[in-house]
């Protein structure tokens, strides 16, 4: 009778082979590539609005049923759309309603919307309360899908004390959301490395706010400010020119800026440095309006066309009828020529024009600027279509 020889091992090499074997495999899921693949599934969308003015509403209230004025076509989101307005309201409205309507122009189109459509109130500029939301699937192919009717008790919009009609004055406007077509596309795992938002502004803002290296020294109102004078001439050609030009002063470390005030120099540096402007949340109503006019002058001065350009767009959404004639004898003395339309086309349209010209600005407009006062003037007097 044989019997088997089974060798006998030590516990200890028992538990070191179980060790081995165990690194083995952690080793062997560690060199384990595992492929990973995506996709995503984008949806965009594209926003705007459209204002439709109806002027002389009564003298449109007899047009009769299914009669209506039209605004001109927009375009939103790549598609056309137009607003009709019923003063008599349509065949499908409700009695003593009128009617507006939003209508799909393009051809072969077909698009998801949400919009919302209403009547402005004068003294907020904003759709009522009254006039929700809305979201359609606008369609070409029928009159029915490519068309969105409202309509309005004509009692409610004439009703005293009126919200949305003054001095025969009616203005319809339309917010439109469209929503683009969904796209999938493949991206691949794991490989997208996030790059953190650029922060040179700020290291420049540093630099401004610590002097570190400055290398010359601007006397402004009896106030210094120290700043590096290869940035200066970087953004401006006039401060180029002033400190690396052949007219170049022989003692460059003190410079004097007449004419300007300390807090506007300030800011014009700021903006050299970090390409913005500082904030001036502090300023309000036509002190911050006389920062941002002596500002456009500092930048028309030292040639800083965008400055200059930023100015403008900021006066321009800031007029009423007290600033609307020094804004514009500002716009016309140093050549804006954008924000010296602005102001003419406020003037031209405003329904105050008799507390426009019952204004100091006005009187010195006419007396400084004749012949732009008459530009606005004669706009004024064409017709408006």
């Amino acid at each position: 009778m044989f019997l088997s020889y089974v060798p006998h091992y030590p516990l200890e090499l028992i538990m070191v082979v179980d060790r081995m074997e165990s690194a083995s495999k952690e080793m062997a899921l560690r060199c384990t590539t595992e492929k990973v693949t995506a996709s995503r599934c984008s949806t965009h969308k594209e926003e705007g609005a459209h204002i439709f003015e109806i002027a002389g509403y009564s003298l449109k209230k007899d047009m009769g049923v299914e009669k209506f004025v039209r605004s001109v076509t927009f375009t939103v989101g790549g598609y056309d759309w137009s607003i009709r307005f019923y003063p008599e309201g349509t065949t499908e409205s409700p009695e003593g309603c009128m009617g507006i309507c939003l209508e799909l122009m393009s051809s072969n189109a077909e698009v998801r919307t949400f919009f919302r459509l209403g009547l402005v109130k004068h003294e907020t500029g904003l759709i009522g309360s009254m006039f929700t939301p809305n979201n359609k699937v606008f369609s070409s192919k029928t009159r029915n899908s490519r068309e969105y009717h409202l309509f309005i008790l004509r009692s409610s919009l004439e009703a005293k004390p009126l919200k949305y009609l003054q001095d025969d004055f009616l203005i319809i406007k339309c917010n439109i959301t469209v929503i683009k077509e969904s796209e999938v596309y493949e991206t691949m795992g794991h490989s997208e490395i996030e790059v953190p938002p650029s922060d040179i502004m700020e290291h420049l803002a540093k630099l401004l706010d610590t002097k570190e290296e400055a290398d010359v020294t601007f006397s402004v109102g009896g106030e210094t400010f120290q700043a590096h004078k290869i940035l200066l001439a970087m953004r401006s050609p006039v401060f180029k020119a002033e400190l690396f030009g052949p007219m170049k002063e022989k003692r460059m470390r003190c410079l004097t800026i007449k004419d300007m005030q300390p807090a506007v120099f300030k800011a014009l540096l700021h903006f050299i440095y970090t390409d913005s402007l500082p904030d001036l949340d502090d300023l309000e109503g036509d002190d911050k309006c006389e920062m941002i006019r002596h500002l456009l002058v500092a930048a028309d001065k030292y040639a800083m066309d965008r400055l200059k350009i930023m100015c403008q767009n900021i006066l321009g959404k800031s007029l009423d009828v007290e600033n609307v004639a020094t804004t514009l004898a500002l716009a016309d003395q140093y050549s804006c020529d954008k924000l010296k339309d602005v102001c003419i086309e406020f003037i031209a349209s405003s329904d105050k024009m008799d507390d426009v010209v019952a204004t100091k600005g006005y009187a010195n407009l006419k007396r400084s600027c004749p012949s732009v006062l008459i530009d606005a003037l004669e706009k004024r007097s064409r017709p408006r279509i």
